[in-house]
């Protein structure tokens, strides 16, 4: 099995040494590449730089990190953002951007191996404490009730952190019929990515639980 190829991208070196050590010390990972700048990505890249999995830091010299998500994700790219910032403007703008995954620099080498494994499998990696800053602000509820019922069963799948492909083993479903189901429920809902959808189930869960 070829291993799981790893792009960082940080301009402080030691952050980035921390990361190449906890990658390397995993099996089945290796680090592709590393990055201090937006420049140096978009020429890796350009020379046919590949990665499954990108580790950004949002702080660059030359730009904000996050102008290199649709980047990443377009060379087929899953982008976890490690970053000392854990503000809930700062955690909206990178779910906004279609990140994977959020986790902070405090992270230990446990957690940021579990994240890349939970974003290979279409999951969102984002730790509960980051979750609970996304909705405690309120629900709506109403665009909730604009999915069928086999929607929202997925909606809440995907809000536990669960995969397409344990959705549909949980509900005898096909990985491309999970796909197409959540594909509905985020048009529905005018979203762009599955962490916005549990977010909002979150919240909805939230407010149930208050009733």
């Amino acid at each position: 099995m070829n291993p799981i190829r790893i792009l960082i991208i940080d301009d402080h070196p030691l952050i980035r040494l921390g990361v190449r050590h906890s990658v390397e010390s995993l099996a089945g990972l290796t680090v592709s590449q590393e990055c201090a700048d937006l420049a140096c990505v978009h020429d890796w890249l350009a020379g046919g730089g590949q990665a499954d999995v990108a580790v950004l830091d949002r702080s660059l010299p030359d730009g904000d990190g996050l102008e290199l998500v649709p980047l990443l994700k377009g060379a087929g790219m899953k982008v976890i953002i490690l970053t000392v910032e854990d503000d809930d403007q700062e955690i909206r703008a990178a779910i906004e951007a279609g990140v994977d995954g959020y986790l902070l620099k405090t992270s230990d080498t446990e957690q940021i191996s579990h994240a890349i494994g939970i974003v290979l499998q279409d999951a969102g990696a984002f730790p509960p404490a980051i979750l609970q800053k996304l909705y405690r602000a309120g629900a709506q509820d109403a665009p909730l009730a604009a999915l069928s019922a086999r929607e929202m069963e997925i909606a809440e799948y995907v809000a536990q952190g669960y995969s397409n492909k344990v959705i549909g083993a949980k509900l005898d479903l096909s990985d491309n019929t999970v796909r197409n189901h959540l594909a509905n429920i985020m048009q529905k809902l005018g979203f762009h990515n599955r962490v916005q959808v549990a977010t909002l189930v979150l919240q909805h869960l939230k407010k149930a639980r208050r009733a």
